[in-house]
């Protein structure tokens, strides 16, 4: 819904597993609810339609921008609601036949795909609690910042790791970026320290919205996803957050608001290194 005071978004917090179907089921009963709020653009978060042993995501990828059954059900979606739809992190055919891309792509209200962003950094670590995580075994990297043309006006895209690498959302803002979408699948060991600092961080240097849809909850083996979907303002405030379990954050995104920010504190004027 659009209204003199912005644009209604809304980001999505589920729990994705193995089960396609089940994923499907209940990333489109939030979207529909997020809708019936008032949403007119919606964020689903990264992984949303399999969560699972690695091996599973090359088994469900589709290609990128025709797509299969899975792409073809969220643009149903989309233009039987009349909104726009962000998938977070969709796992898009690649050449090499052992990997994918984690793909974020941008549905229209007639849900033509609009764009797609492929995840640039790709998440390796070793982590003290036991997670051993090694994205780039099965994906392959993509190479360029991308922003879109969306109902709340020039978003730009990201996923998940991709957070951690603010020149990425300097790229973005010099693309005419007003607000990032930020889907992700935070582990609870990264996340209760690092998600709301970052987010805030990005809001704050960018002076931009941030939308950060996500994953909660166990998800298969040790995977564990920190949750806490929200929406900053270019203030760096939160100003809509889930607690646990599958929702979604909703706020209105105003690009007066944007260009209030920035003229009070002209910070983006002022960066002598790029």
């Amino acid at each position: 819904m659009t209204t003199r005071d912005g644009v209604a978004v809304a980001a999505i917090q589920m729990t994705s597993t193995g089960d396609v179907e089940a994923n499907l089921e209940s990333a489109l009963a939030l979207s529909a609810a997020a809708a019936d709020d008032g949403a007119a653009l919606i964020v689903l978060p990264e992984c949303f339609a399999y969560l699972g042993p690695e091996e599973g995501k090359l088994a469900i990828a589709e290609p990128l921008p025709g797509g299969g059954p899975i792409l073809a059900r969220l643009s149903a979606f989309a233009a039987e609601r009349g909104v726009e739809l962000l998938l977070g992190g969709f796992w898009e055919r690649a050449e090499d036949p052992a990997r994918v891309r984690n793909a974020c792509v941008h549905l229209d209200q007639s849900g033509q795909v609009r764009a797609v962003y492929r995840k640039i950094h790709l998440f390796d670590v070793d982590l003290a609690d036991g997670t051993k995580l090694e994205e780039s075994a099965t994906v392959e990297a993509g190479s360029e910042p991308v922003v879109t043309d969306s109902a709340l006006g020039r978003l730009g895209l990201s996923v998940c790791y991709d957070l951690r690498f603010p020149e990425l959302y300097r790229a973005l803002v010099d693309r005419g970026a007003i607000a990032l979408a930020v889907p992700a699948a935070f582990t609870l060991t990264t996340g209760k320290d690092h998600w709301h600092v970052l987010l805030r961080a990005r809001a704050i240097e960018a002076q931009c919205y941030v939308i950060a849809a996500a994953q909660t909850g166990h998800h298969y083996g040790p995977r564990v996803s920190y949750g806490h979907a929200l929406i900053c303002d270019p203030w760096g405030t939160v100003i809509s957050e889930c607690g646990e379990g599958p929702g979604y954050a909703l706020a209105r995104v105003d690009a007066a608001r944007v260009d209030a920010v920035r003229r009070q504190v002209p910070s983006l004027q002022h960066r002598r290194l790029r």
